[in-house]
């Protein structure tokens, strides 16, 4: 029986979803254990990313309630069972990153999960540090979650400030969380002041966003960035803009890039921009990526949330709260022509929270690995389908044939792969 090549082996596997490899474990041990190496893990995922492929959103609705929407067909959706058995508690999305979501429902349990894989952990509970305040505060908490490509590892980011009236009392905690070490550790305080009493980070450029004052008394939002990698808090240059009457301002991150959405009053109409920043780090870099007008008269302020661009970058989902209709909807807007495509989801509400993810493989409830002894051979373990069984060689050699025939004919370049001892992954936003 003919055999593909090692490296057409991997070409077609990284092309295909979750669930299709998924389905393959159950072929033989040797193609479980196959999907399961961190190498190839790593290599879909760094293929998924770059190609844009595998992408679905997840929205939840009536609190508690969420569905999985392909990205690049809207009307194939799935109901998703959330991680906790009890199916009715309150669930909030941290962040995302690399398929994996940070959670945390109304018992203040956090947890990581993949639902891709369906597999979830429960972080360890960690208490606030600094004693009760004297008097009656006012407690803000900051989230943020992203993955450091330096030590390999995900990290969940939680800030507690506690504030009294006429700033009589100010305490701040900050701790990160390691998915390596499973354990919370404390770090360097942040000195900045909320702007809110809750507050979700947005990954690009491996750094988490926060808007900040720098006293409780300025008006004057800043925009704070936590580097994963040195694990230091920096400020980042915002665009000229005026936000005296500001009415929303909030940071996203999209495909990698820092986007800024700002909501305000000029001449008597609501006017809602919506910023990217296209290299990191330097101010002039900011461009305004679209601006829409909205009569006095509505009863709620629009806010219009970038998500991710089209495959091929011409278009830019929004996800639009409390539009016209006074209602949530999901657009795409054309950068060329200017346009706007509603995007119809069946199934939900008029009001919902959406964030996008890349499915993937990477795995939770990770065991220490294994120390392995020094071969002293020097052939290297390549997938063989003959190490399977008889049958088990001839489904797996048709699936692989099947999707040979359709994967490759599209034009799609296929380097050469070789397996490396270790390989990081590439940098990516909230997905």
């Amino acid at each position: 029986m003919a055999t593909l090549s090692h490296d057409m082996t991997l070409d077609i596997l990284r092309c295909l979803s979750v669930n299709d490899l998924l389905r393959f474990k159950c072929v033989s041990k040797f193609w479980c254990s196959w999907i399961e190496d961190p190498y190839f893990i790593k290599l879909h995922l760094s293929y998924s990313l770059k190609t844009n492929t595998n992408r679905s959103l997840i929205v939840r609705y009536c609190k508690y309630q969420f569905l999985s929407v392909d990205y690049d067909s809207p009307k194939t959706t799935r109901s998703l069972k959330q991680p906790l058995s009890e199916q009715k508690k309150y669930i909030q999305i941290l962040g995302s990153c690399n398929g994996l979501l940070a959670v945390e429902d109304d018992d203040g349990r956090i947890l990581l999960w993949n639902p891709s894989t369906r597999k979830y952990q429960v972080l360890p509970s960690t208490e606030i540090e600094f004693p009760s305040p004297p008097i009656r505060c006012s407690r803000s908490t900051y989230y943020g979650f992203g993955y450091d490509p330096v030590s390999d590892d995900y990290k969940l980011v939680r800030i507690v400030q506690l504030l009294g009236a006429k700033d009589e009392y100010f305490h701040s905690e900050a701790k990160v969380y390691s998915l390596r070490s499973n354990s919370w550790r404390r770090i360097k305080d942040f000195c900045f002041y909320f702007i809110s009493y809750r507050q979700l980070g947005f990954l690009a450029n491996n750094v988490l966003h926060l808007l900040a004052f720098k006293t409780p008394e300025s008006s004057k939002k800043d925009l704070v960035g936590f580097d994963l990698r040195s694990e230091e808090f920096s400020l980042v240059e915002l665009p000229d803009f005026c936000l005296d009457e500001n009415i929303y301002f909030d940071v996203k991150a999209m495909g990698g890039y820092l986007c800024l959405s700002a909501t305000y009053w000029e001449l008597g109409d609501i006017v809602a921009d919506v910023w990217i920043m296209k290299e990191y780090g330097v101010k002039e870099s900011w461009v305004k990526l679209m601006s829409s007008t909205y009569p006095d008269l509505l009863l709620c302020s629009p806010s219009e949330v970038p998500l991710a661009f089209s495959k091929n970058g011409d278009k830019v989902l929004f996800h639009f709260k409390l539009n016209r209709d006074r209602r949530d909807s999901l657009v795409w807007y054309d950068l060329g022509s200017k346009r706007i495509e509603e995007v119809g989801i069946g199934g939900v509400p008029i009001v919902y929270d959406v964030d996008l993810y890349v499915e993937s493989l990477v795995p939770l409830n990770q065991k220490p690995p294994r120390v392995r002894k020094k071969r002293t051979s020097t052939s290297k373990k390549k997938f063989c389908p003959e190490r399977a069984s008889v049958d088990d060689r001839a489904i797996t050699l048709c699936f692989l044939e099947l999707h040979a025939t359709m994967l490759l004919p599209r034009n799609i370049e296929y380097p050469a792969v070789k397996r490396q001892s270790s390989m990081l992954l590439p940098q990516s936003g909230s997905e």
